[in-house]
Formats: structure tokens, sequence, C-alpha cells
């Protein structure tokens, strides 16, 4: 028996026909993170995703006729079984598409809503101002209403070409006949340890037999989760969001002080969105749109760069780091005071993207110091853990998508007898009455996901995503300019070292940026915060670039379980 101990805790990229190394894995022998050899190259298709078993689901549906959208609804279905801590059927997301035949784009917002019964006086909060008993992330009244199974069939049947029994089966075999689990899963099942013992529902299906956490290299079954599955294969949309799952979801949901109800699931239906579209230096970017704050503050950053030599800059330079840091930092407040749910309040989006803004913004940096920044006005220029998958063939087909349940298994609530945890998206609306971003009935609360696909000349580019929370944004305004400005290859703009910074005027850093910067970086006036030398929580970038000869060339990010397979 394995020694067991208790501790206290995508993008997928599809292309045609592919083979794939039966014997992968992202860890050692030793249980150690491998972060080389994850990209790949081909002249027909790629598949980048953050697991490998959803990697292989995507390609098997390809090669038996299937088209982008069948595999993507297929690795979607096959990540909530291979990545739970991430994302899943308890969960919700945005998907970008582009058709090459017509070259439109299609934006389908699947993600989260509030259940009618919400309000801002539903969380209690103690004399700091803070939520009492931290209901806003974990149990009942941390769930908004899912919307991942509507947002898949929704794509499924109106974009696919395969039936649900096709390409959901994969991922209910996954569930029933097991997977390996990876260092990240176990870490993150080992770190929610004791969730798992405060909500029984939980542990029952994430812990052993014997009550405890997964090791790096055990088999994890979810007989619950394969048994979810056949119900959706049947029934459709309706077996998910009626009947028995239903009464499931809203029965554990309120055990644990939820405010839902079985018309909050039955009335659910995606929202199709007109997509926010930007140009940085020729290229042409198409992004989330509001509820998503990802798209229209990447536009905007890009846009404030765009005012200056970038491409001059030596990469993670002390001057590079400095001007991203006075860029985000100027778009990030802008987002914490204008951005929400535009079914419910006006959000300036052509001043936030407007190339006049981000000018008269550009010119308060000042590239000698640090400076601290405050919301401007977008009005006058009027005239989102996580993962992430993006689709691609060498048609131009291009299906980019950000799902998650927020926080990493959501709020500690699975849907009793059913296997899969439920989101904790209402922490993603503020407390209090009168913000953009306040709690409403059927309100979509906040997000920063950006899945998005680059154009040049109106052809294929470029087509990537995140995880990272609020750090998906600089994240693909990072690794966009990289491949722009500097002229990297797919999987070179992902590897290299990171930084974030928004409105708290401090810099996080990965390791892997010298000492000697960082020193400059203090010189110039900013605090400095070193991470680590491959830092999870700046995000896991999956993509596949377009390169010039016609090669395709696919991403994975080494922070997490991603790998790019080519053919």
């Amino acid at each position: 028996m394995k020694k067991r101990y208790l501790l206290g805790a995508v993008a997928v990229t599809f292309f045609s026909f592919s083979s794939l190394k039966a014997d992968f894995k992202p860890f050692d022998e030793n249980g150690n993170m491998i972060r080389t050899g994850r990209g790949a190259e081909g002249k027909v298709g790629i598949v980048s995703t953050s697991k490998y078993e959803a990697s292989k689901i995507g390609m098997d549906v390809l090669k038996k006729g299937g088209n982008a959208i069948d595999a993507a609804v297929a690795a979607g279905f096959a990540l909530g079984v291979a990545e739970p801590n991430s994302s899943g059927l308890g969960g919700g997301g945005f998907m970008l598409i582009r058709i090459a035949k017509t070259g439109e784009t299609v934006f389908i917002d699947f993600r989260e809503r509030a259940p009618k019964n919400s309000a801002p006086k539903m969380w209690v909060l103690d004399k700091d101002g803070k939520v009492v008993d931290n209901e806003k992330v974990e149990g009942g009244k941390a769930a908004g209403v899912p919307g991942e199974v509507a947002g898949l069939l929704y794509a499924l049947e109106k974009y696919g070409t395969m039936s649900r029994e096709d390409v959901i089966r994969p991922a209910a075999d996954l569930a029933k006949n097991g997977f390996v689990v990876t260092p990240t899963l176990s870490g993150d099942m080992k770190n929610k340890y004791d969730l798992m013992v405060k909500y029984p529902e939980f542990g029952k299906t994430f812990l052993t037999a014997d009550g405890f956490p997964y090791e790096t290299g055990d088999t994890f079954k979810n007989e619950d989760m394969a048994k979810t599955l056949d119900l959706i294969i049947k029934n459709g949309k309706d077996g998910f969001y009626k009947g028995e799952v239903a009464e499931s979801i809203v029965g554990t949901l309120n055990k644990y002080g939820g405010v839902f109800t079985m018309e909050d699931l039955a009335n659910y239906e995606p929202r199709i969105r007109k997509p926010v579209v930007g140009n940085y230096r020729g290229y042409e970017v198409i992004s989330s749109p509001a509820p998503s704050s990802g798209g229209a503050v990447v536009v905007q950053i890009l846009n404030i760069l765009e005012n200056f030599n970038v491409g001059d800059m030596e990469v993670n330079s002390p001057e590079y780091l400095h001007l991203f840091s006075e860029a985000f930092k100027l778009s990030y407040a802008d987002r914490a005071k204008y951005m929400g749910d535009t079914d419910y309040t006006p959000v300036p989006l052509k001043g936030l993207t407007s190339k006049k803004y981000a000018k008269d913004l550009s010119q308060k940096i000042d590239m000698s110091k640090s400076q601290e920044s405050i919301a401007h006005d977008p009005w006058q220029y009027e005239s989102d853990d996580t993962t992430h998958y993006s689709i691609a063939d060498k048609e131009g087909n291009m299906v980019s998508v950000t799902k998650t349940v927020n926080g990493i298994f959501g709020n500690g609530v699975v849907a009793d007898g059913y296997g899969f945890v439920l989101n904790n998206e209402m922490d993603d609306f503020v407390t209090g009455e009168g913000h953009p971003n306040s709690v409403a009935p059927g309100k979509t609360p906040l997000s920063s996901m950006s899945p998005t696909i680059v154009l040049k000349n109106g052809e294929p580019f470029m087509v990537l995503g995140s995880p990272g929370a609020t750090k998906i944004i600089s994240t693909v305004s990072q690794v966009i300019s990289k491949v722009v400005d500097h002229d990297m290859g797919m999987q070179e703009a992902i590897d290299a070292p990171r930084m974030f910074d928004n409105t708290s005027n401090k810099i996080n850093v990965e390791t892997r940026i010298t000492p000697e910067t960082v020193d400059k970086l203090k010189v110039l006036g900013h605090e400095v915060n070193e991470t680590s030398e491959w830092d999870r929580g700046m995000g896991s970038v999956q993509g596949v670039l377009y390169k010039k000869d016609g090669t395709l060339e696919g991403g994975a990010d080494p922070r997490r379980d991603g790998k790019a397979v080519g053919i």
C-alpha cells in the first residue's frame, strides 16, 4: 500500500487526424512535473489540451469524421471528468467559434447565472465588510446556475455533425474506467481535504475508499459522473436541468444554505453575443464580450502597448516589464470600475477599446517610475480556477473555449449521487448594491475569461486562451505581444517567464526573471513579489499558431498538465 499523507489543499486545440503517445505523462517516475516536450507541429492538425485524456478523445472524434465542434464538445465533457478541479458539469464558460467557409464568428455565453432568489442581502457581512462563514466561496450560496451542459449541447446541435452518444460516450467511459492522477490533481485534492470532510458528498466522490486523497500515479474512477453523463446522452439537456440530477443539485445546494429552485435550472439557456473586436499592429483580435471583461481589457492593453516600440525592447527586461506593469494597472483599474453584465448595466465597451482612449492613457505612463493607477473615463470615447481549450484546422475553422467551476473544486458541494462539483461563481459578484457587478436574479457575474482568435488580413493566424482568474487577461496579452512583437513561436511564447500587475502596484514575477531585473524594477519604484519558476497562477495557455509555411504549431503550457500532439 502506498504511504499517504494528509496536508492542510486548457487550451485544447484540434486539427484533423493524429496519433498519441500511449505512454505520455506530464510527470516523471519521481512525481516531478516535466516542463519540456509539450509542443508539437503538424501540416494537418494539432491537438493541445490541458489533459492527455481529453486530447485523445477529441482526436478520436475527428478520426471518426466529426468536425471541430464535435471534437470541442467531446473534449469539453472529457475535461470535466479528467480535470474536475478546474471545470465540469457544475460550471460554465464561453465558446468563440470562427467558421472558415463564411468567415462568421459566433460567441456562445454559457456562463453561470444568479438564481432567481439572489440578492445582495443574501450574504451577511461582518464588521470588516467580509462575508460571514465564507458563504460567497463555499456552500450553497456560492453557486450560480451551471451552464456547461446547455452550452456544449447547444454548440453540438447548432454546429456539430455527430450524436450525443458519439461525443459524450468517451467521457462516460473515462469516468467509469478511470485515469491516472497527476501531481496537479493530487495536490488540489490534498489542499481541499478539509472541505471534503466538511461536505461529505465531496469527500465520498474525491477521496479513496479509506478516506485519503489520491496520490500521484493512482487511478481515479467516478462512476457517479458516468451515470450523469449517461442521463445526458439519453435525455439531452433535460437529463441535467430536469429530473433526478436537477433535484439532487437543488437539494444538495439548499442543504448547505443555497437558494436554488427547480425553475432556476429548467429556465437556463445559453446566450449568443457579439464578440469584441480590436486591432493590434494590423492583426485583428477577436475575443469575449461582456459579461466577460477579458476581451475588452485585452484589447485595451494591446491598444496601450501599440503606442510603444515593444518589439525593440528585450523581452522581460526592466523596461519591458515596467511598461507592461503600467499598462496592466491602467486597464485593470477601468475593469474594476466599469465592467459588468451588459444585460443589466451599461458598460462603455467602445470607449474601453478605443484607440484614442488608449493613446491618451499611454501618455500617462512614465517610463522612469512606477505610478499608482486609478480608473479614467472611457465614456467620453463611446461614439475568468479554470481550463481553456482551442480548436483549429488547416481550413481555418477555429474554436476557443474557456470554462470553469471558478475556484479549485468550486464551492465544495457535489450533487449527491451524481459525481460533479458545483461552481462558486457567485464569488465573482461584488457585495452590496449599486455596482455594475452587483448581484441580481438571473444576472451573469463578471468574468476575465478571454477565449481569443487572431486574424491577419482576414486569414487565420492564432487561437489561444488561458485559465487564471483575473490573470487570464494579462497572460493572453503577453502571449499575443510576444508572437506579434517578437516573432516568437507558440511554444516559445507560452514558455517565456510571465509577470502580473493590476491595481495593487505590486509586480508578481516568476523567479526565472533575473535578480538584476528585479533590482532595477525596485529602483523604478515597483514592489516586486517573486513567485515560483513555473507559476501555475500565471495561467495555462494552450494555443495554435498558423505559420507562414503552412505548418500548424501547437503550444501547451508546462505550468500544468497540457500536451500538444500534431500530424
